[in-house]
């Protein structure tokens, strides 16, 4: 609560708090309904009118928080990378080695994706199309999934060779997928690539 400079009147606190959460729904109806609709019909399938009603929200709303569809998609990736950190948190990458860790982890993350073609096939699509405006969300999802792989490599801070060990896997991870969504590679071979990838990487940069 807070009291009226002017009178003795006290007044009640606005509701920050409840709007703020009241936002966060709705921000989380739209990136649920954006993923429904990419796993029924793939990037086309997400439309900005379908993402509304789908949500249950006005089509302002949607473009409130998500210019494009490319940036809808977008945070969806992120959230997923997010949601992949927070299972890693809970259940951490086994192996005895850092390249055994990463490999868990990559194959993990793999396994998430492909388990969503058209969902990942839409997401995919947004990143090779992205514009500069939109670039911040796929910087964060590169970012993310380093941040994820140098902490599977050790504890404690990353050097500087560790983040650019893991950023040309992130970048590695992104292709691959590119290579299973066009058809190119089945799940398996996306899977062998990236723990070749890996283990080349890192035991070479624990060699020097």
């Amino acid at each position: 609560m807070r009291t009226c400079s002017h009178c003795a009147v006290t007044e009640p606190e606005p509701l920050d708090g409840a709007l703020a959460k009241s936002q966060a729904a709705r921000r989380r109806r739209v990136i649920d309904a954006t993923l429904a609709l990419a796993a029924g019909g793939g990037f086309d399938g997400v439309q900005m009118r379908d993402v509304a009603a789908e949500a249950g929200v006005a089509l302002g709303t949607v473009y409130r928080y998500f210019e494009s569809k490319e940036r809808l998609l977008l945070e969806a990736n992120v959230e997923q990378v997010e949601a992949l950190r927070e299972r890693l948190a809970d259940r951490p990458p086994t192996g005895t080695t850092p390249a055994d860790r990463v490999v868990d982890v990559l194959r993990r993350a793999s396994r998430t994706q492909t388990r969503q073609p058209e969902a990942t096939a839409a997401m995919v699509r947004a990143l090779g199309s992205a514009r500069p405006e939109v670039s911040d969300a796929v910087e964060r999802v590169s970012s993310a999934m380093t941040g994820i792989i140098t902490r599977a490599m050790h504890e404690g801070d990353p050097s500087d060779r560790d983040r650019a060990v893991a950023r040309v896997l992130s970048q590695v991870w992104l292709s691959s997928l590119v290579g299973w969504v066009g058809g190119v590679d089945g799940p398996e071979v996306v899977g062998d690539d990236l723990e070749r990838a890996a283990r080349l990487l890192i035991e070479v940069s624990n060699e020097d």
